[in-house]
């Protein structure tokens, strides 16, 4: 499956927003922590799981997607909500704790959610899986050609409710698709010394379905793979696995001191930027010029710079006001 021109445009647009935004955000959260690290100072409180380096997962299978399906993330989102379409400016004034916030400042980094966007981030180790057989149940019931997507983390794979999920969608032919993010660690443990299967797309098997794997964070193996589980989930064919090959530049968590990577680690993974990978296809094989690129990354930029000053002259929520929404009917 080639790309069209406009997809992989709008890939590596939402590749360098990702990323920039991410790279923004590890500035934003720093502010009021230091010199001695704390996790609820400054203007963004609470822990923040950034995902630099692993955009290829969400732009290959968002490429696909259409207004109406449905995707759910795990606790590290900001780049499955991005490549979704949910409303930035919203989502960061949402971080920020803002009264502006898609839950008006109350869920934070890790519960993020935008009805219009049909997104949502459980925050808990796979709680967004059954959420999103839920959706693709919905879609079955109502005759409906909606797709809906679970991104998790490898250790999630793990967990009951990976297999529960899995297990009823195939038997019930639901439209989902399982997304695995395989950055080699659960929080700090290696995958070697938690999984018993080297690549989680061979568990398709146990349930008689599609599972495919992309190595090396690659975008365009990701675009083509995600493009057939895709289209065989709206033709009412029943559920797939895609494990990707991913890399987070940055730890667990910010602050995380990183001691479990070997220090030439993330050194040799940016080495395969993805985004630099598509930038080499975009000026190579669909001869677009140095300043077409510029283009798409000053537009990203932009976007971003403008969702990071809309959340820090947003407001906070009066504190009656707060309590009156909480306990509100």
């Amino acid at each position: 499956m080639s790309v069209p021109v406009d997809k992989i445009k709008w890939m590596y647009e939402t590749m360098v927003k990702i990323r920039y935004y991410e790279e923004t955000m590890v500035s934003a959260y720093a502010e009021g922590k230091q010199p001695v690290f704390n996790i609820g100072a400054g203007p963004v409180p609470g822990e923040m799981h950034l995902a630099a380096g692993q955009e290829p997962a969400a732009v290959g299978i968002c490429a696909h997607l259409h207004e109406e399906d449905t995707v759910t993330a795990p606790h590290r989102p900001h780049h499955n909500a991005i490549a979704k379409g949910v409303d930035l400016k919203r989502m960061t004034a949402e971080m920020f704790g803002k009264v502006t916030g898609l839950g008006k400042g109350k869920g934070g980094h890790m519960h993020l959610f935008d009805p219009k966007a049909k997104f949502s981030c459980g925050g808990i180790i796979a709680a967004g899986l059954p959420h999103a057989a839920g959706a693709a149940l919905a879609a079955k019931m109502k005759g409906k050609d909606w797709v809906a997507v679970a991104f998790i983390g490898e250790g999630a794979a793990n967990a009951g409710a990976f297999h529960e999920t899995l297990n009823l969608a195939a038997l019930w032919k639901l439209p989902l698709v399982v997304v695995i993010e395989d950055n080699s660690y659960g929080i700090s443990v290696p995958k070697t010394a938690s999984t018993a299967v080297a690549t989680n797309d061979q568990r398709a098997a146990a349930y008689g379905i599609p599972g495919y794997c992309v190595k090396e964070n690659d975008p365009i193996e990701m675009y083509r793979v995600s493009g057939e589980a895709v289209e065989r989930a709206r033709r009412g064919e029943g559920p797939s696995i895609i494990e990707i090959e991913t890399y987070r530049f940055l730890g667990h968590f910010q602050g995380d001191p990183e001691v479990y990577r070997d220090p030439q680690e993330v050194p040799g993974l940016r080495q395969k930027d993805p985004i630099e990978r598509v930038k080499d296809v975009l000026l190579e094989q669909y001869n677009l010029s140095p300043e077409e690129i510029e283009q798409l990354e000053q537009r990203a930029r932009k976007e971003v710079d403008e969702a990071y000053a809309f959340a820090r002259e947003s407001a906070y929520p009066e504190p009656q006001a707060a309590l009156e929404d909480l306990f509100a009917v």
